[in-house]
């Protein structure tokens, strides 16, 4: 009989305001992704990833998909031992990879259970019904030493809505409708031309990261004739059996659409590989980032992610894993955009708000780019924020700003060390400072499931951004890489300082004001694309 351990870092609490709906269906066929211990140290790619955004780009040398996983991968002893364990408790290996140092199990939840005890019942909740996990993960002991982290338990959703606003008429961009984003992309001064070659994201991947809803290329070759560009070429990549399923204007769908429209407006010659998961917690979430960043075969050059949550949702072994996977994109010389959030420092929406201060997870990882908002007012960018309170009653729920603040889990990174952070308004700690750049959250012009109208949010600057660095990787014939180091170091020259306003929502949560220097409502401000390309060492 074995003895079972507690698995570090697997401590969990339910969602606020959670209720029990009763027990879970122990015959219902589940999976769950079984992260295991690499044969390096991951500190060590952690730190690679630091020394490659030091070293000049002519003597950058990333390592390959074949290198990473010979030097971090996981042993095949390990996985062995892994599947086997499996065996013995009726499971289906329906994943294995050395590279991703990972294996899902598949079978009945009663059998997962089983293999990993683990307090697992069903709640309600305000955002819908969920398999809520409480207390550790415990495992054999022979496998503590192996596995670092079980996910799919628990399958509370990630959060991210676009805020979109429909038109009734469908008349393409301008007025009501925005515009597209190349206008943003000449408002920041994304470089389109190096010498006698166009700037559009030719011979470049990017990778979107996507948990649930899907795309019509009907509605994509409509939105790309109305402004006047090519449709690019997109893949889209089953993870864990989710697929491009789009349904209605309202669901998910706002999300992906938005995320293509908008890179590919700006790069139509790039190709576009969107990662679909199911919105299951971090199971799908890490997946579907570990197939990007281990795709061998797309071999992306930027990942663009819309998603996350309040960094409290997740557990240390997940803050983990997910870290893990940002230091292999940065040794692939891959960079990392990723939204803010849409509302502060509540980094919820009005209904499911738990009264807590945040900072958004995975925007506050040291290793990816934290893209916050801005709106123009009078030709000036200044803090996104609609003014609106935060209600359930007001449309979408009110408190609309640019997501920022002050981790609680990662401590100030080195190239933050001299950018003066306030310290956090929740605890009066040090840590992390959200976003590093903003450019424009709203005004975008979309097309979703054919209607037409303007939409925005964070959701929108990530991929802007990411469209800005398949522009960067295209010019340079090399990719930037974790660019965080170089942006801040050269912040006078490279980025313009955006000084006015506050991501605090109106009669009803503090937040941070904007000022000279990085704030956590903008970060360093608007980038300026050109003034990049021309100071990259």
């Amino acid at each position: 009989m074995s003895i079972y351990v507690p698995l570090p870092g697997s401590q969990r609490t339910l969602l606020p305001n959670s209720r029990p709906a009763g027990p879970v269906d122990a015959s219902q066929i589940a999976s769950v992704t079984v992260r295991v211990r690499s044969v390096g140290d991951p500190a060590a790619l952690a730190k690679k990833a630091y020394e490659l955004a030091a070293t000049p780009m002519a003597k950058r040398k990333y390592l390959t998909q074949a290198e990473l996983e010979k030097q971090h991968g996981a042993s095949q002893a390990d996985l062995d031992t892994i599947e086997h364990f499996a065996q013995e408790h009726d499971l289906t290996v329906a994943h294995r990879s050395a590279a991703e140092r990972s294996v899902v199990l598949k079978g009945k939840l009663g059998d997962l259970l089983a293999a990993f005890h683990a307090d697992v019942q069903i709640y309600h909740h305000v955002t819908g019904t969920y398999r809520g996990r409480t207390g550790e993960i415990t495992l054999p002991e022979e496998l503590s030493k192996i596995v670092t982290g079980v996910f799919g338990f628990d399958t509370r959703p990630k959060s991210r809505a676009p805020h979109l606003q429909k038109s009734a008429a469908l008349s393409g961009p301008g007025g009501q409708n925005g515009v597209a984003a190349t206008e943003f992309a000449t408002r920041y001064n994304f470089p389109a031309t190096l010498g006698s070659t166009k700037l559009d994201g030719t011979g470049q991947t990017i990778a979107i990261i996507e948990l649930g809803g899907g795309y019509r290329s009907s509605d994509l070759k409509v939105f790309f004739q109305e402004i006047g560009a090519a449709t690019p070429k997109i893949s889209s990549i089953s993870v864990d059996h989710a697929g491009n399923d789009p349904t209605t204007p309202d669901s998910a769908d706002g999300e992906v659409m938005l995320d293509i429209e908008v890179a590919g407006a700006v790069v139509p010659g790039a190709n576009f590989a969107v990662y679909f998961a199911p919105n299951n917690g971090d199971k799908g979430f890490l997946d579907a980032i570990s197939a990007a960043v281990h795709d061998s075969q797309r071999k992306p050059g930027v990942i663009s992610i819309s998603w996350g949550g309040p960094e409290s949702s997740t557990d240390q072994q997940g803050i983990n894993a997910y870290h893990e996977l940002f230091a292999a994109a940065g040794s692939l010389g891959i960079t990392v955009c990723i939204a803010s959030g849409d509302h502060g420092t509540a980094d919820l929406d009005a209904g499911s708000w738990d009264h807590k201060i945040h900072v958004d997870h995975p925007a506050c990882d040291d290793l990816v780019l934290g893209c916050g908002g801005t709106q123009i007012d009078s030709g000036k960018d200044v803090v996104w924020n609609d003014g609106t309170p935060f209600n359930v009653n007001v449309q979408g729920g009110g408190g609309w700003t640019s997501g920022g603040g002050i981790s609680e889990i990662f401590a100030v990174p080195s190239y933050q060390t001299n950018a003066k952070l306030p310290v956090s308004i929740d605890n009066g700690k040090p840590g992390r400072g959200v976003p590093d750049i903003a450019m424009s959250a709203t005004n975008y012009f979309t097309r979703v499931d054919t209607a037409e109208g303007a939409s925005g949010g964070t959701s929108a600057v990530a991929p802007l951004m990411a469209a800005l660095v398949a522009r960067l990787n295209q010019a340079k014939k090399k990719n930037v890489g974790f660019l965080n180091p170089f942006l801040y170091s050269n912040a006078k020259t490279v980025m313009h300082d955006v000084t006015s306003g506050t991501n605090a929502i109106k009669s009803t949560i503090k937040g941070y004001k904007a000022g000279a220097g990085w704030d956590a409502c903008t970060g360093l401000g608007t980038p300026d694309g050109t003034a990049i390309l021309n100071n990259l060492p």
